[in-house]
């Protein structure tokens, strides 16, 4: 498989898709230094799992982030009893490889969970993860029990200034968000804040109690991931976050890696076609000073292969 940086403005030769303004901006050039570090590494073109391995290479390797005995947690979308190629979860493959390079890294454990909104086991089924997981060794938890989150304060919040969190996000050494890129009814998008709300218990409050601030305020949490991995193999583009069939999904083959959410988060709206500004919880985490989702002077690996 050859691979080469993509060098011109506007779509990617080869595009499974075209929609308007994807890929545009993000993977258009704004700078013509490559600097040996990158803030953000944006792939195209390969399976889940291809690109993962060429794509966390340019982060420095999974070594980068899980050393040796280390306790890890995986939190990709789960939340939806439908197959991978209805867009609603996170791709299975790049689950099971997320999880073998941690363990190739030395992680003692690996576990996966999700706070799910469709009957759990029936969406760590169908979804193709429980699988994937278990496959590759690692050990798959439900959120579904009350007894396994724990209170927490949100010091920064405004609109949300407690939490009950999933005990396996206070207790890992290493958190992996890992969310599709996806369409949503209530937010516009689904990336890496929003996925945040899978890992707590009481969010009925976020909906009641100004959402967007509430993904906001989650965001300046101090037990924030690691590394962030936001699938776009499947993209969402309509009827989002279920979807109703496949014709609501574009084939993207894409991923984008960052360790900042709001700067993956500005990312990955662009790839879709929306600009940051336009998701509200994006613009007030930049306002609050969580990220930036200006990317213009961002190092960004752009590759296709």
């Amino acid at each position: 498989m050859r691979r080469r940086d993509f060098l011109k403005s506007g779509l990617l030769a080869g595009a499974s898709v075209t929609l308007p303004g994807v890929y545009g901006n993000i993977f258009a050039r704004t700078s013509s230094t490559t600097p040996p570090a990158f803030d953000l590494v944006a792939i195209k073109g390969g399976e889940p799992d291809a690109m993962f391995d060429e794509a966390i290479k340019q982060l420095g390797g999974i070594k980068n982030f899980v050393k040796k005995n280390q306790k890890v947690l995986v939190k990709p979308n789960i939340g939806w009893d439908a197959v991978p190629e209805r867009g609603a979860n996170t791709h299975p493959k790049l689950v099971s490889r997320v999880i073998k390079h941690c363990f190739d890294a030395g992680a003692k454990e690996v576990y996966v969970f999700d706070h799910t909104c469709d009957d759990w086991k029936r969406s760590y089924a169908n979804s193709g993860i429980e699988k994937a997981v278990k496959d590759a060794g690692g050990t798959i938890v439900t959120g579904g029990s009350e007894s396994m989150y724990q209170e927490v304060s949100i010091n920064a919040g405004k609109s949300l200034t407690k939490a009950k969190v999933h005990e396996l996000v206070l207790d890992s050494d290493v958190f992996i968000n890992m969310p599709i890129l996806k369409s949503h009814s209530s937010t516009k998008l689904s990336l890496c804040m929003k996925n945040m709300m899978g890992v707590v218990w009481d969010r009925g409050y976020w909906h009641r109690n100004d959402l967007h601030q509430c993904i906001a305020d989650y965001a300046t949490y101090n037990k924030k991931p690691t590394l962030n991995i936001v699938d776009a193999y499947y993209m969402m583009k309509q009827n989002g976050p279920r979807g109703v069939s496949t014709a609501d999904v574009a084939v993207m083959k894409s991923q984008i890696l960052c360790t900042d959410m709001v700067v993956a988060d500005a990312a990955a709206a662009k790839m879709f076609g929306i600009e940051p500004s336009d998701v509200s919880y994006i613009k007030i985490a930049d306002s609050m000073g969580t990220g930036k989702m200006d990317l213009s002077k961002l190092n960004i690996k752009r590759i296709i292969l």
